[in-house]
Formats: C-alpha cells, structure tokens, sequence
C-alpha cells in the first residue's frame, strides 16, 4: 500500500497516539509505503518549529529537526509538482494532491476538511487515519487511541 501523509497527520502522528500513530507504526514496519517530497518536507520542518509544539517537544526530547529527518528517513522523497488549482481553498493542499500523483499513491491521509471533503482524486482515495485503518482491516492499530 502506498501512501501519501498530510502535515497535519505526520504532526498528529510523531507527537500524540491515534491512529496516525499507527500509520507510522506501520510504515516503520514495513507494511505501507510512505511518500512525501521536499515541500511537504519543509511545510513539516516549519510546522513542527511553531511555538505551540514546543512543550510537547521538549517533553519527548526531541526537536523540529530530529523529527522532521527521522519522518525524512521513513518516507521516500519524491520530485513533484503541485496540483494547481486543485484545492482553491487551501493551494498548499495542491502540493499533497501533487506528491500523491506523482508517487501513485493508494491514500492520502489527512485530517485537512479541505482535503477530506475531495474523498478521492484522480483514483486516489482521501480520508483520515481511521478512515484507512477501517477501510484496510489488515492493518491492525499499533498504538493506543
């Protein structure tokens, strides 16, 4: 299963238990195939550096960086291009849009109302963390909710 993880779950993911734990889980198991390219890398980068993140941070002893070259290592980055206009609501969703294209992805997996209300694009099927643990029973959650 090949798999595109938005910010906003990547964040979820690295940062708190839930599913979108789970999906990393997975990742690092083995069982999906994580894509992300250097924008999304950078938007993580950025995202995680906020001030709201720091005490979360700093209780895991970690940092922005640590998680965003760990999640780095993880994914398989890939060249693409923005799927312009796709989201006009939000234009950085184009880029998520553009990375799971490019990759042939199965999923993308997000939180973002912008992204979830698409449902599907272009074969490629748009839900949450949960949405796929329930859509892909094989998968078993690997973390507490």
């Amino acid at each position: 299963m090949r798999v595109v993880l938005d910010t906003n779950s990547i964040v979820s993911g690295l940062l708190w238990h839930g599913p979108p734990r789970s999906i990393l889980d997975l990742a690092r198991a083995g069982k999906l195939e994580l894509f992300t390219s250097p924008t999304l890398l950078a938007e993580l980068h950025e995202v995680l550096s906020r001030p709201k993140f720091a005490a979360r941070l700093a209780a895991a002893g970690t940092t922005a960086h640590e998680l965003a070259t760990g999640y780095a290592a993880l994914a398989t980055p890939i060249r693409a291009e923005p799927e312009r206009g796709a989201v006009p609501e939000d234009p950085d969703d184009d880029h998520v849009l553009g990375c799971a294209i490019a990759a042939a992805v199965n999923w993308i997996i997000s939180g973002d109302s912008h992204l979830l209300r698409i449902g599907d694009y272009q074969e490629v099927r748009i839900g949450s963390a949960r949405d796929f643990l329930q859509a892909n029973p094989l998968f078993e959650e690997t973390s507490d909710d």
